[in-house]
């Protein structure tokens, strides 16, 4: 067997390289964590499996590498190198783009000048971050778009509200500059053709109709394939053995062959704690129920084709389109007959109105039209890959046709995925729960909301799954041999178990965990000052009030970098209303200016010996470096319990209560401590950070579940401050 060479050799690796680094400080903690991650990824069997073989082995690792530990090092030497031995690839997936631009722009650069194997690497992008060398070219080859452009200039949604008649000429023609402006970029190579690459990235609307979509592409028969950005990038992710990608791309191009076969890599997913809750985003489904004119605008566009080439199967489009409209339209009808004085009750709210279904049933009138309308939508997806085979084919036999049947091609696929939406959500909807006790049986979250859009009122039904293990399980792991899930908070009070169910890997036989604490001395380097207040948290006005003025206190004292993490807008707005004149010009608020720009801002005013205070939300709680004198203070207004009216929190804490167990327990109190020891982790980044945290939510102090959440926070010197 190989698996203890490929064990021993990827260790050695790793040895060799830290090893090589000036003034390295060797860490026991990163060792252990490179040894688990050999020791794991060897164990995999990886390939095809001939038929009657047994079961392939699959291995699976879940570490918690605390700050400090250098996991990156501590995954990516071992995993290239045993990648590399095995004749395979590595496929490393995190959640942000910061970590994704480390990975990229500095470890592995590093990484490819140490190992001695060479190896390439190459970041994977949605096709969608790409533009449409096609698409471009013909919305700004001529300065004067036909009426099929102009659909395509702006979305229905802005179009309804302000009809294309009523836009002003100079809105069409800055939006038509903007395209040419692109399209000369592209043909001189000042731009890659990059979204993300653009010195301004567009707002989506404008990048929407020039981006490249699987649905409106029609691959190597279009005539602009010789030149495309997007596959010329492909080509990068062939030759690559290391490829960096996120966790919404691993998960929507699951089975669509853009990254490397599961069942045939090595795959580590950095900041695996947001691994649930993306799973979630990727499988949950949403239709507009009053905006329907795309319907016929695809049904006009797919009748178009057949004067093109001959799609037999179009005989009954338009019934099934008309009939699509009139089911979404009834159960528009349907909803805000059922649920309208509810939803309108609603208006001042922030965002849309929303309502739940309770226990996910759905009530019965609502079925019958949603039945028809998924029907008539799975017959009209019937027609369009009908319209699809024939296209490619029509472009394979006549190549001097193929612009002008490409451009068919994609002006039907830029609304098959609104199509393919309605069916899918539709779907969702329709899985009625169990009527007998069977707590088993765990239904989908179910909700309706409405907006208004200018003069017109927008209904939509929305559904998701509830439990991310069991998505996951079923799409992700099943395919898995190999791989190491780590991040900082895996944990949650001390254990594993609410991370290994969230992620559908609870009583896995082949997962192994492993928790690696910080090489920080928190005792010596952090003190966390409990700050309590008179008035209970859960008493928003009166505790705001009281917690404003305890914080504005706290910040008069500030010398250096400090960072205030608020639960809510309304919390942070009462704060920045309450600042003094002297202070405000120390305080950088979050929503003011561009994360980028801020960050520049604080780093020059503490470079200068200045006090600056970040005022942040949920975002600026995780992934944010501020190392040394950037961060001194950190303020938590509030312990970060997730929103009361998460309707998917809402659906999931229904069915726990209804099966006997106790969403606080199970699930808030878990949830808050990832999230709590996430945003406790911005305060110490470095062995030689000193650093106060304060809290000033007795909660932490005053309950059972708070010392639960403290258990699971670096072990700080704690200071009570009790209410005066």
């Amino acid at each position: 067997m190989h698996e203890k060479k490929w064990a021993d050799q990827a260790l050695k690796s790793f040895d060799d390289v830290v090893g090589a680094i000036p003034g390295f400080r060797n860490r026991e903690g990163q060792r252990k964590m490179a040894a688990q991650v050999a020791q794991t990824l060897s164990q995999a069997q990886l390939g095809k499996i001939d038929e009657g073989a047994p079961e392939p082995t699959r291995s699976i690792a879940v570490v918690q590498a605390g700050t400090g530990v250098g996991k990156s090092l501590a995954y990516s030497i071992p995993a290239i190198s045993m990648a590399l031995a095995r004749g395979t690839r590595v496929l490393i997936s995190t959640a942000t783009v910061a970590l994704q631009e480390q990975l990229v722009n500095k470890d592995l650069p590093a990484l490819a000048q140490q190992l001695e194997q060479p190896f390439k690497f190459a970041l994977a992008k949605g096709r969608g971050r790409f533009v449409c060398k096609l698409k471009l070219e013909r919305l700004a080859s001529t300065g004067e778009a036909q009426d099929e452009d102009l659909d395509d200039l702006f979305a229905e949604e802005k179009a309804q509200a302000q009809s294309r008649v009523a836009r002003p000429a100079l809105e069409l023609e800055a939006r038509m500059q903007f395209y040419k402006s692109m399209a000369n970029a592209l043909a001189s190579q000042a731009w890659d053709g990059d979204r993300d690459s653009l010195e301004t990235p567009p707002e989506a609307e404008a990048w929407s109709p020039v981006a490249a979509e699987s649905s409106s592409c029609t691959g190597k028969h279009c005539p602009a394939f010789s030149n495309c950005v997007y596959y010329e990038r492909r080509k990068d992710l062939v030759a690559a053995q290391v490829i960096v990608a996120n966790h919404d791309l691993l998960l929507s191009s699951l089975g669509a062959r853009l990254l490397p076969e599961l069942d045939n890599c090595l795959l580590v997913l950095d900041e695996a704690h947001h691994l649930p809750a993306t799973a979630l985003g990727q499988f949950a489904g949403e239709m507009d129920l009053s905006r329907l004119g795309w319907i016929d605008k695809l049904t006009s566009r797919a009748l178009r084709v057949n004067t093109l080439v001959e799609v037999e199967e179009l005989a009954d489009l338009p019934s099934h389109a008309s009939q699509l409209r009139q089911q979404l339209q009834e159960l528009a009808r349907l909803v805000m007959e059922l649920y309208g004085d509810t939803l309108k009750s609603q208006k001042d709210s922030w965002g849309p109105a929303r309502v739940r279904v309770p226990r996910g049933m759905l009530p019965e009138p609502l079925l019958e039209p949603l039945g028809r309308a998924a029907h008539h939508a799975n017959s009209f997806l019937d027609a369009l890959r009908a319209i699809s085979k024939a296209l490619r084919a029509a472009i394979k036999d006549n190549p001097e046709e193929a612009r002008r049947l490409s451009t068919a091609y994609a002006q039907v696929g830029a609304l098959a995925p609104r199509l393919e939406s309605v069916y899918d959500t539709a779907q969702l909807l329709m899985q009625q729960p169990a009527q007998d006790d069977d707590s088993s049986r765990v239904p989908n979250a179910k909700w309706f909301t409405l907006e208004t859009d200018g003069e017109y009122i927008v209904v939509k039904a929305h559904a998701s799954p509830i439990l991310p293990g069991a998505t996951l399980r079923h799409h992700l792991w099943s395919q898995v041999r190999g791989a190491v899930l780590t991040s900082a908070t895996l944990t949650s009070c001390g254990q594993f178990d609410f991370f290994l169910r969230e992620a559908g890997l609870h009583d896995d036989a082949a997962v192994t965990t492993l928790e690696v604490p910080s090489p920080f001395d928190y005792a010596r380097q952090g003190t966390l000052v409990a700050r309590e207040t008179v008035a209970d948290p859960k008493e928003a006005a009166r505790f705001t009030q009281e917690m404003v003025d305890a914080l504005l206190g706290d910040l008069s004292r500030v010398q250096a970098g400090a960072l205030v993490l608020f639960t809510s807008r309304e919390q942070m707005r009462l704060a920045v209303d309450a600042l003094s004149t002297a202070m405000r010009s120390q305080v950088l608020v979050q929503t003011a200016m561009p994360r980028a720009l801020l960050l520049a801002r604080h780093r020059d005013a503490v470079e200068m010996g200045e006090p600056s205070i970040i005022f942040g939300m949920q975002s600026f709680g995780e992934g944010l470096d501020l190392p040394g004198a950037l961060c001194e203070s950190l303020f938590i207004t509030k312990l970060p319990f997730a929103p009361p009216d998460d309707p998917v929190g809402e659906a999931r804490a229904e069915w726990l209560r209804s099966s006997g167990r106790n969403p606080f327990n199970e699930l808030v109190v878990p949830a808050t401590a990832i999230r709590l020891a996430q945003w406790v982790g911005r305060a110490i980044r470095t062995e030689e950070d000193q650093a106060h945290v304060y809290c000033y939510d007795r909660r932490l102090v005053n309950t059972s579940y708070g010392q639960q959440l403290l258990k699971g926070l670096p072990p700080f010197a704690l200071q009570r401050r009790p209410a005066r």
